[in-house]
This record gives C-alpha cells, sequence and structure tokens, in this order.
C-alpha cells in the first residue's frame, strides 16, 4: 500500500544521508534496483496496480516483460517467467554499521545508549510514566517504547500485554566468487520469486540467497534462552532443498558455486505480516514498534512515522496499516504462529482484492457461522470475524483470484436486486459496540464530535470526531437508549468492527477528572443483523411487537423490543440506501431472533445477502468506509463532511486547528467518481493522472449495480473536483475516463432510507 510506499522512500533517503556523512559514514549500495518475478498474468495485473499506486507517492516502479528482466539480471532464465515489477531504487545497506550509525548520531542529538543492560521490569506510575527496571539500575522515563525484536513479548509480559508477534526459523546461504559477477562490470539487482520462494542479492563477487520453504518452523514458542543474543539456530539445509531446486532452475549458476557460509536466525512476523508501529493498546505512554521483517527497507520510515506520532499525536501519513491497535483480542499466541507460518509460506505472494487465506480461521464466530455456512454462504474476514461475503450458487463456487471483476459479480447483483425489490436478510458482526452512562454522557460526547450530537432519548444520529490537528479521526453512530428493565438511560456508540480498541483508547484518554461518563464495550456480547428492502417494514412487524409505521418509528429512531422472544434494540438506519433496521441481538440469543426473521420473511420474498453487496451499496449512496475513505491526512472538509461540522457549537476536540485549516484552504478534496469500465473496479491506490501529472488518489471503488455505472471515491486536487470535471485513472497499466460526479447516484434525496 502507498504508506509502506512512503516509509521506503523514506528509508532510502535516511540511508543515503547516512552513507554520504562524513564522521560516520555507512556502506549502502543503493540503486542496484530490484526484481520481483512472475509467471502468471494474475501476478502481472498486481504489479501493474502497484506501479499506479506508487507513482502517487512520487515513485516509479516499471512492470517489464522476461527478456528485459533477465537483461537487467543475466543470471537468470525465462523459463516459465512472464515478467516482473522493477524497483529502480532498490539496494542493501550493512545492517551492523546503520545500528552504530544511527546511536552515534542519536548521542550527538543528546541520546543515551546503554549496551550490556538488561531489563529486568517495567512499572507505570499513578501519573502514567514508567520505571524501567535494569540491572544495572532504574530509569525513569516519560514513555517507552518496546523496540525488542523476538523478545518483543518477554517485555510486553513486563506491561502485561500480549503482542501478535512471532518468530521464524530464516535460513539464508552465501555462494563463493561467481565469475560472471566479476565481469559484469556492475552489481546485480536483487531478485525476488515467488515463482520458488527464494530471493537473492550480491554479496562482494558472490551470491546472498535467501529461501522462505514451506515446512517452515516457528521459534521460541517455549521461551528464548537469556543468552541468546548474537547466536544462531542449527543449518538445516535439508528442510530447503525444494526451494533450492526451484532457485537452481531460475539461476542456474547457483549449480555451479560452492557455498561459503549458512545462516539460519528468528525472523520476526506479525498476524499479517505488517509491522507494529505506535501506541500500545490499553496503556499510556507506552509505544511499540515491532514485528518487522523488512527492518532495513523500512525501518528508517517506521522510526519516522513512530517519532511522529510521540511528538505530535498523528504521523503525517495514516497509519492505521501498522496501528498496533488493529488487533483486538483474538491474538493470541497459536493463532499468530499459524498466521506467521502462513505468511512465510507466501512471503513473496501478494493478497488479491477478496483473497482471505485459510490459516487461523475461524477465529471469530457467532451462533449464526454454522448456520449461514451450510445456507452456502462464502465468508470473508473482518478483524478476525467470520462475516458472510456472499452466497454462493453451489458448494464448487471458487471464483478466480483477480483485480478484474470476478465471478461473484452476477451472485452479488442478484442479492443485490431482491435488497431493492423485495428485503434482505444480513449478519454484521463485530461490529464496535460501546455503552456510555453517566451524568456527563452527552458533554462528553459534545465535546468529542466536530457536529451536533443528539441528545433526544429514542434517536439516532452520526457524527465524526477529529485529532488535535483537525483531522477526521472516527466515525460513530450515536445512539440514546431511554431507561428500561435492561438500563439506565445510556448511549450506544457505534462504529467500525476493526475500531475497538482505538476508539476506546481514544475515549478513554479524552474523559475530563471528575466526569462522571462510564463506557463498556459491548462489541463481543452482540451481533447485528441488518434487515433491507422496501419489505423490512413488514418482516419487521410480523415478528416483533408495536407500531413500527413511518410516523411512530422514523428513520433515526431507536427502540427496545423482541423479534420473536429474543431481546433486541432496533436502529432504524441504513447503510444500503434502502429502509432498513440495525437488530441489535445479544449472541445468546441470536439464533433466536434469526430463525423468527426467517420465518417472517418468507411471505416477502427474504434472502440472505453479504458484505460484498453491501459495499456497493454504500458506494452508490456516497456512505464512507472508515480507513478506506475516513483518513487521518485529511480533514473533514477534504472528506466532504461539510454538512458534519457545526463550528459554531462550543469547543471540540481539533476545532483550533480546523479552524486554522480551512482559512488556509483545501489541499484535496474526496469526489465520486463514474469510471468508463465494465471490466475492473478502480481499487484503493490506483492514481489519476490529468495531463501526465498525478492528481488524485483512489480510496474505494466498486460497481453500482442499481445505477449500472463503475464507482469510485478519490481525493482529487481542487480544481478538479467539480462536478463534470473529468481526468484518467491508471487502472494497473490502462488508463480509463473518469468524470465527477454528484455523490449518492442512487436515490439522492434519501427518500427510500426514510420509507
Amino acid at each position: 500500500n502507498q504508506t509502506m510506499v512512503g516509509l521506503k522512500s523514506h528509508s532510502i533517503a535516511l540511508y543515503k544521508k547516512l552513507r554520504d556523512d562524513p564522521e560516520y559514514p555507512v556502506g549502502y549500495h543503493h540503486g542496484d534496483g530490484g526484481i520481483r518475478l512472475a509467471n502468471t498474468e494474475a501476478q502481472m495485473q498486481g504489479y501493474r496496480h502497484f506501479a499506479s499506486m506508487a507513482r502517487g507517492m512520487g515513485v516509479t516502479y516499471e512492470v517489464i516483460d522476461a527478456e528485459e528482466c533477465a537483461r537487467r539480471h543475466p543470471l537468470i532464465s525465462t523459463d516459465n517467467l512472464l515478467g516482473g515489477l522493477w524497483d529502480g531504487e532498490d539496494g542493501d545497506i550493512d545492517p551492523a554499521q546503520l545500528c552504530q550509525a544511527l546511536a552515534f548520531h542519536a548521542r550527538k542529538a543528546g541520546a543515551e545508549v546503554y549496551r550490556q543492560t538488561n531489563v529486568t521490569g517495567l512499572t507505570q506510575k499513578a501519573d502514567d510514566t514508567w520505571t524501567v527496571e535494569t540491572d544495572k539500575g532504574t530509569i525513569d522515563a516519560d514513555i517507552v517504547v518496546n523496540a525488542c525484536g523476538y523478545r518483543v513479548n518477554e517485555v510486553g509480559a513486563m506491561m502485561g500485554v500480549h503482542h501478535p508477534v512471532a518468530s521464524m526459523e530464516h535460513q539464508y546461504f552465501v555462494t563463493e566468487d561467481i565469475p560472471a559477477i566479476a565481469e559484469a562490470g556492475r552489481r546485480m539487482p536483487l531478485l525476488r520469486c515467488p515463482i520458488s520462494d527464494y530471493y537473492s542479492r550480491q554479496e562482494k563477487n558472490g551470491l546472498l540467497v535467501g529461501f522462505y520453504e514451506q515446512d517452515c518452523r516457528t521459534w521460541g514458542m517455549d521461551g528464548i534462552s537469556p543468552s541468546f543474543s548474537n547466536d544462531l539456530c542449527p543449518d538445516d539445509l535439508d528442510r530447503v532443498m525444494d526451494v533450492l531446486e526451484g532457485a537452481f532452475e531460475r539461476m542456474p549458476v547457483l549449480a555451479e558455486v560452492c557455498i561459503k557460509r549458512v545462516v539460519n536466525g528468528p525472523i520476526t512476523y506479525t498476524i499479517d505480516g505488517a509491522p507494529l508501529v505506535g501506541p500500545i493498546p490499553g496503556k499510556r505512554n507506552a509505544y511499540c514498534i515491532i514485528g518487522l521483517r523488512a527492518g532495513l527497507g523500512e525501518g528508517g520510515g517506521h522510526g519516522w512515522l513512530l517519532a511522529q506520532q510521540i511528538v505530535h499525536g498523528e504521523a503525517c501519513y495514516d497509519t492505521w496499516v501498522i496501528d498496533p491497535r488493529r488487533f483486538t483480542g483474538h491474538t493470541n499466541v497459536e493463532l499468530t504462529a499459524l498466521k506467521a507460518i502462513e505468511d512465510y509460506q507466501n512471503e513473496f505472494r501478494f493478497h488479491f482484492p477478496h483473497e482471505h487465506r485459510p490459516a487461523g480461521r475461524p477465529a471469530k464466530t457467532t451462533p449464526l457461522t454454522p448456520i449461514l455456512a451450510a445456507e452456502g454462504a462464502e465468508f470473508t474476514v473482518v478483524n478476525g470475524w467470520e462475516r458472510v461475503d456472499y452466497i454462493k450458487p453451489s458448494p464448487d463456487f471458487h471464483p478466480t483470484l483477480s483485480f478484474d471483476f470476478d465471478e461473484a459479480f452476477d451472485v452479488v447483483a442478484a442479492e443485490i436486486k431482491n435488497v431493492q425489490e423485495n428485503v434482505g436478510l444480513c449478519e454484521v458482526n463485530g461490529f464496535n459496540r460501546f455503552e456510555i452512562t453517566g451524568a456527563d454522557r452527552h458533554a462528553f460526547l459534545d465535546r468529542m464530535f466536530c457536529g451536533a450530537v443528539t441528545k433526544r432519548a429514542g434517536r439516532v444520529g452520526l457524527g465524526y470526531l477529529l485529532n488535535h490537528h483537525g483531522m477526521v479521526k472516527g466515525e460513530a453512530t450515536i445512539a440514546n437508549l431511554p431507561a428500561s428493565d435492561r438500563g439506565p438511560e445510556r448511549v450506544w456508540y457505534g462504529s467500525a468492527a476493526a475500531s475497538e480498541f482505538h476508539d476506546m483508547d481514544w475515549l478513554q484518554a479524552h474523559r475530563a477528572d471528575g466526569e462522571d461518563v462510564t463506557i463498556r464495550s459491548l462489541t463481543n456480547d452482540q451481533t447485528i443483523l441488518v434487515l433491507a428492502g422496501p419489505k423490512a417494514r413488514d418482516v419487521l412487524s410480523a415478528c416483533a411487537r408495536g407500531d413500527w409505521s413511518r410516523e411512530v418509528f422514523p428513520w433515526l429512531s431507536v427502540r427496545e423490543c423482541f423479534i420473536g422472544f429474543a431481546p433486541a434494540t432496533v436502529l432504524g438506519v441504513s447503510f444500503s440506501g434502502e429502509l432498513a433496521y440495525e437488530i441489535h441481538v445479544p449472541n445468546a440469543s441470536l439464533y433466536a431472533a434469526y430463525l423468527a426473521l426467517r420465518k417472517a420473511g418468507e411471505a416477502h420474498g427474504l434472502k440472505l445477502f453479504g458484505a460484498r453487496a453491501v459495499e456497493s451499496m454504500r458506494m452508490e449512496k456516497g456512505f464512507l468506509h472508515w480507513k478506506a475513505d475516513l483518513l487521518t491526512e485529511f480533514d473533514p472538509f477534504e472528506t466532504s463532511l461539510d454538512r458534519f461540522v457545526k463550528l459554531e457549537k462550543g469547543d471540540f476536540i481539533g476545532k483550533d486547528a480546523l479552524l486554522k485549516r480551512k482559512a488556509e484552504g483545501l489541499r484535496k478534496k474526496l469526489v465520486t467518481l463514474k469510471v468508463d469500465a465494465d471490466h475492473a473496479p478502480a481499487h484503493g491506490g490506483a492514481s489519476l493522472m490529468h495531463g501526465g501529472k498525478v492528481v488524485g488518489t483512489v480510496t474505494s471503488g466498486d460497481w453500482g449495480h442499481r445505477v449500472e455505472m463503475n464507482l469510485a471515491y478519490a481525493f482529487v486536487d481542487p480544481e478538479f473536483s467539480a462536478e463534470g470535471s473529468t481526468m484518467q485513472i491508471d487502472l494497473y497499466g490502462d488508463l480509463v475516463g473518469a468524470e465527477v460526479i454528484a455523490p449518492s447516484p442512487y436515490d439522492p434525496d434519501y427518500a427510500l432510507m426514510r420509507g
């Protein structure tokens, strides 16, 4: 993604500066170039998308054919090769020299570095500062950072936290000199091979060759010896023989040269392969920078973004992709290890759209998961939750992994058609839900949100939270529940499924001393059943007592009730653009509520629908997705959320910064685009071009089945934000036309949602 491209770009700039520093120069081979190989058209398609994405970050990637790969790297064979992705900035650096140079410059800036000093404990004091206990005394610190590599969870245990990081044994060898390298007159580029699961780079006049074997092995699962420091694991080349054979076929010269040295050591992986850089969930003044399997290539950028977060509260990029809070309580040691193994085995294979790999599934389920599976559900994964993607037309239905629209296109279209004409039912599990009580709850929320926050009992509102820089921090639905036998007067705060730890930390950090506010998470206790379509009210009325008419229960209402005999809380809200109800049910009663709704829906054509249908419908309505379209890099005016901002209200977090930003004018503007293509959606990160220049970046894209349009959202330069403005999307190598249209092309007056 673009954040990772930016991390690498900053690292390269830093390393070039260190290389050229006269006081402490570092050995750095910059610009040797690197090739990531491919032997399928689908991989080449992905590489073209990555080139489009990188262009928006000012980085040039080339997609080259097999012959050009061999021309740039004369040691490789073109057998079973289509081409590759060329990165001209790639290179390698001496890690020991880099470490010492960073320490040298840190000392010059006032840092103190204590070598050979064991940390034995961490104690947080009442004012949230820390005492670091070592075998040579204690250190008082305002802030601590866990940057402890494969010992990350030993240090985490001192804080009472567990990080989803596991270590894998990783082997590479270094060859004797290769005459062809010495004779080439230039350095060999780096090579990454998803075909045979290996990589290589030049090491003096030989090669360093590393392996990602399928028969891989975790390391340190049962503890790590205190004496293990610069040690290595025993060599085990037998385990990599299958990979080595593939490497021999790709680089025949390897079969003709001796191995000089074999290295086998631990390398850290997180549960999704991306690092954890940022605040530690549930802790104050504590950060981590861990799970850096690409520690050198991106490490300079990671440190840069972490420093910004510590000093300024946020970084210049939206850092959610590396945020430690993107995982919640399901990430135990065993699950992390399973995902680490899977990631290791697929080191150079990127994820395709709609690809969800099998390891560690199912991590989170509801009582309906096996029921929906029996109905033919194909599942996607959201923060570990198994969520219905669509209902398969047959058990052997398996769409092709591709950046094009796949074979599920017509399946999703049929689900949406039924929602539009009749009524559909969808389980939305994992949705973040906090219960907020206390006399000061409304004043607290008013301070947290940049717009009006409804205080009326029985009513629902949508609002946005800003950070201290006036940028979009979060989105939440607020529902005011009257007192009942289920609880006192209270507010339900609902937000994205992955935001549980993120939002809880933010809300808890901003409760004022003495403020009567209590926040309790219900996220894992209840599940939402969404009932959507013009006949939704008929179905609800058939299985829940009470008057559900538009006059008595209008749009944006909330009511406690029973679905059949299952207790439920119903919100009159819609993410689909149709008349819809969110039915929140305790998990213990979920199956009973589901059966009651299915029975009541028989007379009204009720069918199941999934997350892909929801994604298409929300695009047609102009509804935004947190961490796809709602980013901390942009303020609410740039994100086209003007109607949710009330600058005339009292103080709120980020107000002063937002006033300043408004006076300075827009840098970008979020727009809705109609894309002139019917074979593929625009994917997040794709560059928008005009006159050969990048003028914007896509955040989301999908086909709108009800409006028959290929839709995309994108942040563009303000001069291209007016309706009717045209530009081109770099759609994995092809420039296709795109036109700015009015948001919410489906039912722009919201008449259907209001019923």
